[in-house]
């Protein structure tokens, strides 16, 4: 059968369908169970009043009552709204009116958490996981159909409220399939889970794990050392991470240098470019293990990924389009970028979301007809990522910046990526983030916040030596020595908060 809603991954034949597909900790679901949890959970929320179409928000821990909740959700053709419980109470609510959730299905701590932050919130019930329930009579069969809204995930952000991506059952399926087929997964893959749901590339390890029948840990970490060692009890074979996680793994976990990890396939990024050096630190660290470097956005999931065999030679790529997509950079002006010439990355295919829910204006200006296709063609909506890139005469793709963070100092524009590059490269940093500072001399005045190698470093020598290798405009005035740099809740460096701290 080919699915078309997400519960349908549970359907599909699996080797074994006793074998561990979720491990927590010391509990572990096999398939067989996840789907008797599945149909138990579609059952509550159909007593609950949940009707088709019905957005039902899961405030959990990554476990695996989240799991159940997620396909639960499809089962009774309603939306799941996945939040990281990393969120403040005030954002959790904004979510929740903004979503019009239907219900709160959450646990205890997380409900003490939230105080009265949810209360007035009409038409919200609030469904506690741990709760004991009599037996209720089974949920009717779904009766969705592949382009119905599956999921909303909020993309999260330092200012302004947070939007909601509508993801359908179609885009979920599809990003599934296109990844597992590059990445080669199969049931015999053990992937260690440890970005969060709320995050497309999080939840698209777990759609992969019930396709194909595999196992995946789920998993919480505070510091690098921890996933080491997960890596090797559960002899994982995949592992996905943004670049905070790598800087952490190659700069702050040194049991990674000294644990045999025969088993782990492959490693996989995304939310980000990583530096080249902490590329080259990888690859000498884990000389079997392949690197897939790859770029991708909410709005469309997965763009591009650069496979293992070219990571050498052109590590500050993000390679080219994923199967069943074509992406091309595209110009101010409406046209295909020539080679070398940079433009804004556009991306058409299945894995095009819906749009931000509740929000036509914005949606617009993402998901816009594709100016390259004839009319007799028919329309077509494509996304335009608002990234900057260029191509190369072999057709790889190398990101240059944000359209909207780039900086502009004394006349010019600077990419921070490039910078922040520069700076790694001398060995000093664990991190490094490049950012404009508003000036009323230069217009914005780049600055370098960093978390060092060592508490004390030279700043200024650094500094001088970076100026023998980049043009003067884009030497940072100074570098801020930071113990850390500040994060969203997916994982990725909060720029819009280092600048507005350093702004006010």
């Amino acid at each position: 059968m080919n699915p078309i809603l997400l519960h349908d991954l549970l359907a599909l034949p699996k080797p074994d369908p006793d074998r561990p597909a979720l491990i927590e900790g010391s509990r572990s679901w096999s398939f067989r169970q996840l789907s008797d949890e599945v149909e138990k959970l579609a059952a509550v929320f159909q007593a609950a009043g949940v009707e088709r179409g019905d957005r039902i928000a899961i405030l959990l821990p990554k476990n695996l009552e989240k799991c159940a909740a997620i396909f639960a959700s499809s089962r009774v053709d309603a939306v799941f709204v996945p939040i990281n419980p990393l969120l403040k109470p005030q954002q959790i609510r904004h979510i929740l009116v903004d979503s019009g959730a239907k219900a709160l299905y959450t646990d205890a701590e997380n409900r003490k958490a939230l105080g009265d932050a949810i209360e007035g919130i009409e038409g919200l019930s609030v469904l506690d996981c741990t709760a004991d329930r009599p037996p209720l009579p089974p949920a009717p069969p779904a009766r969705g159909i592949g382009p119905d809204l599956a999921a909303i995930l909020y993309t999260s952000g330092s200012t302004g409220a947070p939007k909601g991506v509508m993801l359908s059952h179609a885009n979920l399926v599809a990003g599934t399939r296109i990844v597992r087929t590059y990445l080669s997964i199969t049931a015999e893959d053990r992937i260690l889970s440890i970005l969060p749901f709320s995050f497309d590339y999080g939840l698209n390890q777990l759609l992969t794990v019930v396709e194909q029948g595999a196992t995946i840990v789920l998993f919480t970490f505070q510091m690098g050392d921890q996933i080491v060692r997960e890596l090797a009890k559960h002899q994982i074979t995949g592992v996905a991470g943004v670049p905070t996680i790598w800087a952490i793994l190659t700069k702050a976990a040194p049991s990674l240098a000294r644990t045999p990890l025969p088993h782990l396939r492959y490693i996989t990024n995304s939310g980000g470019a990583v530096p080249e050096a902490t590329v080259r630190r990888l690859r000498e660290i884990l000389p079997t293990t392949q690197i897939f470097l790859m770029y991708g956005l909410t709005e469309a999931f997965r763009s591009t990924y650069l496979t293992p065999a070219e990571v050498d030679r052109r590590p500050t790529s993000i390679g080219k389009a994923i199967p069943e997509c074509e992406v091309f950079p595209l110009t101010a002006d409406g046209r295909r970028a020539k080679p070398g010439e940079p433009g804004i990355l556009v991306h058409r295919g299945p894995t095009v979301s819906m749009g931000y829910w509740r929000r036509p204006e914005e949606t617009a200006r993402v998901l816009r007809p594709n100016p390259l296709r004839a009319p007799h063609e028919g329309a077509e909506l494509v996304c335009w990522s608002g990234d900057l890139v260029y191509e190369d005469e072999e057709g790889y793709l190398y990101f240059v910046g944000r359209q909207d963070a780039m900086i502009k100092s004394a006349g010019y524009r600077i990419s921070p990526s490039e910078v922040e590059d520069a700076l790694m490269l001398s060995g000093a940093f664990r991190q490094v983030a490049a950012i404009g500072v508003p000036d009323e001399w230069l217009g914005q005045r780049l600055l370098a916040v960093a978390v060092g190698q060592q508490e004390r470093l030279d700043t200024d020598q650094i500094l001088k030596e970076l100026a023998e290798r980049l043009p003067a405009h884009m030497v940072p005035s100074r570098i801020e020595l930071v113990p850390e740099l500040p994060v969203t809740p997916n994982g990725k460096v909060d720029y819009k908060r280092l600048v507005a701290e350093r702004a006010a």
